[in-house]
């Protein structure tokens, strides 16, 4: 049995409770990296093969263990070509140096304007060409988002690129079908709509988002950062995020007041739930692949070359963010409906798929639709799991609604307080030890204030796990 270790967040199996997802941040700041991991994770697993999520961490310290433990480490990513990700890049590039066994990475992709200049990018070439080098060391090739990310590697003299798309458009295999059930929208259509705070802060996809709301009745803004997940569930406003109030995700808006807005900590409930709408819209690339791999017609508004270039391979209907904001009818949806056509997209998904398997074959992994059950058994597997809800606004103080919050946070407040008195026991044995050893007056003061520091530390560690939340979901219960 191949065992492969795989980056991501959790396991597609891992039912975990909402409170306990959004303390441990099993999305990885983005549910869309759960889109293209757990579709990995499903093409990868055969009768030969078991995939083990790493839960994210890119530990070099790890490598002697995954060494020994597995036979590859496989590494879907997404715009990890980005100033903010250097330092998580360069980690990860640490890990994969010291590693012996094969690297193959899935769907890399370089951020930048849509213009595709590389300017902004100089910055971090050395880390990216460290990373490329080393994952090349281990690999026959690296698997990019597009057009833009393959030229950007080329450029540096990397030949061994394959333009392969995400992961996870290869959900289902062979199999995307997408179509418009209705001829038009209409005023009672249902309309997701999604959008990143970058987009909405600065890029003018507020004002679409404010002509939509006025115009359908039942469309529903869909988040995907944790930070709006928090917002939702507990009305945590700590994040620097929560200054962009026009986000739908802020209490203050209208569609959050509303109840017009959801977050989604897997998969599974996201696709499922977009199956109902007739079109989706917005510039986040997984938030309307989530809507594709549901069947429903979507279309992105493009903000940079991240969306663009993945767009432009899958022949997803996209407009550019910049154009279309200039003219409020043409955001609007039953237009944006009207003007899509995904016939390319469907069309041509089956040569996509088989240059997809045959980038893995070359790397040496066996995929389940060619050398498995074509995921039966994990579609199996999935249908007996109950997953949580998407997470709803929290815009209520009954019972039930607090139940559960204070419940987690009860629970949180027992484990510090057993960690507490641990350290206590603890910093009392080695107290004890110290004083049979009859060291210095300097010492003892050493150990003195050590002893003291745990409990303050302990002490923070519960107001910010408990007093936060509940102080928010209070003022916001005055609302």
């Amino acid at each position: 049995m191949k065992r492969i270790l795989l980056r991501s967040g959790k396991s597609p199996y891992d039912v975990v409770p909402l409170e306990e997802a959004l303390h441990r941040d099993v999305i990885a700041t983005n549910s869309g990296n759960l889109i293209f991991s757990d579709a990995a994770h499903k093409i990868l697993e055969t009768p030969g093969a078991e995939v083990v999520s790493n839960g994210i961490g890119s530990d070099p310290s790890a490598a002697g263990r995954i060494n020994e433990e597995y036979d590859a480490f496989v590494v879907p990513l997404a715009n990890a070509f980005r100033p903010s990700f250097e330092a998580g890049l360069k980690r990860l590039t640490r890990l994969i140096s010291r590693l012996r066994i094969p690297v193959v990475v899935l769907g890399v992709g370089a951020q930048t304007g849509v213009d595709y200049s590389p300017e902004r990018l100089k910055r971090i070439e050395p880390a990216v060409r460290e990373f490329c080098a080393a994952v090349l060391e281990r690999s026959a090739s690296i698997g990019v988002r597009g057009e833009f990310t393959e030229q950007y590697l080329k450029d540096m003299g990397f030949r061994d690129v394959e333009v392969i798309g995400c992961p996870s458009l290869f959900m289902y295999g062979r199999e995307l079908d997408v179509r418009k059930e209705v001829p038009e929208l209409t005023a009672e259509s249902r309309i997701a709509v999604n959008g990143s705070h970058n987009a909405v802060q600065k890029q003018g996809l507020d004002r679409v988002v404010a002509r939509a709301h006025e115009r359908y009745p039942n469309l529903r803004f869909v988040g995907q950062n944790l930070s709006d997940a928090r917002q939702l569930h507990w009305r945590d406003l700590s994040d620097p995020n929560a200054e962009v109030t026009a986000m739908p995700t802020h209490p203050d808006h209208p569609m959050y007041r509303e109840g017009k807005v959801r977050v989604y900590i897997d998969p599974r409930t996201w696709i499922d739930d977009l199956g109902a709408f007739d079109f989706s819209f917005g510039s986040r690339i997984h938030g309307n692949i989530a809507a594709l791999l549901a069947g429903t017609p979507a279309t992105v508004l493009c903000g940079d070359s991240r969306t663009l270039e993945l767009c432009r391979y899958f022949d997803i209907p996209h407009r550019l963010l910049a154009e279309v904001v200039k003219d409020p009818e043409a955001t609007d949806p039953a237009r944006l409906y009207a003007k899509a056509d995904f016939g390319a997209l469907v069309g041509g998904h089956g040569e996509r798929f088989e240059r997809f398997t045959a980038f893995l074959d070359r790397n040496g992994l066996e995929n389940t639709f060619t050398h498995g059950d074509g995921g039966a058994a994990f579609e199996e597997r999935m249908r007996s799991l109950s997953f949580p809800p998407g997470i709803r606004p929290w815009n209520d103080m009954d019972v039930a609604s607090l139940t559960t919050r204070f419940g987690w946070l009860y629970g949180r407040v027992s484990e510090l307080s057993q960690d507490n008195a641990q350290l206590r026991r603890e910093l009392a044995r080695a107290g004890a030890k110290s004083a049979k050893a009859k060291t210095k007056p300097t010492a003892n003061a050493g150990a003195k204030a050590a002893q003291a520091a745990p409990a303050a530390s302990v002490y923070r560690r519960a107001r910010r796990v408990v007093g936060r939340p509940i102080k928010r979901a209070l003022q916001g219960g005055r609302q």
